[in-house]
């Protein structure tokens, strides 16, 4: 489990960016395979979902993750649910103790956040389309309905797809320079004519502190390089690779 020093820092709060490793899942799930989307066995997503929870050593009944579908929606968690029941949503909020707040990523941006001091959590899935869209101000956004307070909220995102991995053609580039120029500095040329290398993660970070979060950390590890730690669907692809297993990062406050 990968943890920054931004979010170890704080009293009463859990959290952990879990890479591949420790589960039981084979094949292109090996092992730590947390996600009932992909084509692995249900049970063996249930078994690595409880050893993920116990990471941070609380019950995989309150391990609650959202039908990710790259929207800005977020939702506020005030108990569990059945996987049956998750809804559609990119974001997660919580004030609740013990609930365990988790997103599911391949590549896409982990968002994990918290202000200690109004006890509020979040947590946020990032590809592209959500970036743009405003998943993390969004999130902050419910955070604060709880109670938080931007400049006190402590933000890190985790294992993600890095810019000299993440080539991109020149329509994903104008469709972000035509909402802001300044997205343009996230895009360098590629060695392909008409291609750019996008730097998705320098965007998240970009946002968080441009809407005023604190302290903002970054694990800097690319899923796409690093196999044996993280899973990632454009590898997958690339490889020509049927299927792929989800990483999860985990935060959760502790019950005082």
């Amino acid at each position: 489990m990968i943890h920054t020093p931004a979010l170890s820092g704080l009293k009463g709060l859990r959290h952990g960016f879990l890479t591949r490793k420790g589960g039981v899942s084979a094949g292109p799930f090996a092992s730590l395979n947390c996600g009932y989307g992909s084509e692995d066995l249900k049970s063996n997503v249930d078994t690595n979902r409880k050893r993920a929870a116990q990471e941070l050593g609380l019950s995989a009944e309150n391990l609650l993750t959202v039908y990710q579908v790259h929207s800005n929606i977020v939702v506020d968690v005030t108990r569990p649910w059945g996987q049956n029941d998750r809804p559609h949503a990119d974001g997660m909020v919580s004030c609740v103790p013990d609930l365990v707040l988790g997103i599911l990523t391949a590549d896409c941006v982990p968002i994990l956040l918290a202000d200690i001091d109004a006890g509020v959590i979040g947590a946020a899935h990032a590809g592209w389309k959500g970036a743009l869209g405003g998943i993390a101000e969004a999130t902050l956004s419910a955070m604060e309905k709880l109670g938080a307070r931007r400049k006190n909220t402590f933000a890190a995102i985790g294992p993600c797809i890095r810019q000299a991995s993440y080539e991109v053609g020149a329509e994903l580039r104008n469709i972000f320079v035509s909402r802001s120029y300044e997205s343009s500095r996230h895009f360098t040329p590629s060695v392909n004519t008409g291609h750019f290398m996008f730097d998705l993660a320098a965007f998240v970070l970009d946002s968080l502190k441009t809407a005023g979060v604190g302290v903002v950390d970054d694990t800097r590890y690319d899923t796409y390089k690093d196999e044996s730690l993280f899973f990632s669907y454009r590898r997958a692809a690339h490889q020509e690779e049927a299927n792929y297993g989800r990483g999860i990062s985990l935060i959760a406050l502790e019950e005082i």
